[in-house]
């Protein structure tokens, strides 16, 4: 059960984590200062077999209008996919990605919006560069060099999500038995050093919470992982880099308010110091991150 006592046992354990800064970055006009607050990503789905069903615009102006109500709502960064994570969605290649994708980023950028895109494709990433996208949210650990240079050419910032496999449509199994921080940690390290050394300055870390892996399918075990995930993520902080989490849903603990989840989820993220918020519900989690910082 999480508790007082949990939280104080953990806070006093790794201190000194908790104390560490993080890197602040501006990617264009945007500014992020990570000390004094976290921000909001929200998502738009390009693809039908999204789960999120409220995310889903299966037109570019469907898609746009999703952007910019969740930027007015208080999402710093617009994130966009064409392809769902789920393990049983249709694979959608990468020429497909590129014609949900663009018309959707050119006009969002037009409108002055930060937006990013996920992909774990080469070619998605440099399409969606040039059409004007500031961030690569990436989903994947095979051919990452070409997208660190491209993402290092046009001075864009790169979520680097924990994947375990070649993407995220090729998972297989975490070893729960593991801290999982530790794993994350030496996963991290490699990556960050990768994306540095090809010119990178601007990243995120992100433990991959919302993956679909073979041994998470029971859902307590899921919320478990997650929950020490969240909380303990604070200690990541020694590599440098904001944490973003990525708001999971726990369906079968919310049922038909399943749409609440991520905003409950928000509060074990922000405990464990993410610096910024996937969420498809940015009204919902705004109002958490606001109470958050009153209770400060």
């Amino acid at each position: 059960m999480l508790d007082l006592a949990t939280l104080t046992a953990l806070h006093e354990a790794y201190r000194d984590q908790a104390a560490l800064p993080v890197t602040d970055f501006a990617l264009g006009q945007h500014r992020f200062d990570f000390s004094a607050q976290p921000y909001l990503m929200g998502v738009v789905n390009l693809s039908p077999d999204s789960w999120y069903r409220e995310s889903v615009a299966l037109t570019t102006e469907a898609a746009v209008r999703r952007g910019r109500v969740l930027h007015e709502q208080g999402a710093a960064i617009i994130d966009v996919g064409a392809e769902s994570t789920l393990d049983h969605a249709e694979r959608v290649d990468a020429t497909v990605q590129q014609e949900r994708l663009l018309p959707v980023v050119r006009e969002l950028a037009k409108a002055g919006l930060c937006v990013s895109v996920e992909t774990y494709h080469a070619e998605v990433a440099s399409a969606a560069l040039r059409a004007g996208a500031q961030v690569l949210n990436l989903t994947g650990t095979a051919g990452t060099e070409e997208i660190f240079r491209q993402a290092a050419d046009f001075n864009a910032g790169v979520i680097l999500c924990f994947v375990q496999g070649a993407n995220v449509r090729e998972v297989g199994e975490l070893d729960l038995e593991r801290d999982p921080i530790a794993m994350l940690e030496e996963y991290f390290a490699r990556q960050i050093e990768a994306a540095t050394n090809a010119g990178v300055s601007r990243l995120w870390i992100d433990p991959g919470l919302g993956f679909y892996y073979r041994n998470l399918q029971d859902s307590d075990t899921r919320v478990r992982y997650q929950m020490r995930v969240f909380l303990n993520s604070f200690r990541l902080r020694r590599l440098g880099w904001p944490i973003c989490q990525a708001l999971p849903h726990a369906f079968a603990c919310f049922e038909e308010e399943v749409r609440t989840a991520e905003a409950f989820f928000a509060v074990p993220a922000l405990l464990g110091q993410a610096s910024l918020l996937r969420t498809h519900e940015v009204a919902k989690v705004r109002g958490v991150v606001k109470a958050m910082q009153i209770g400060r």
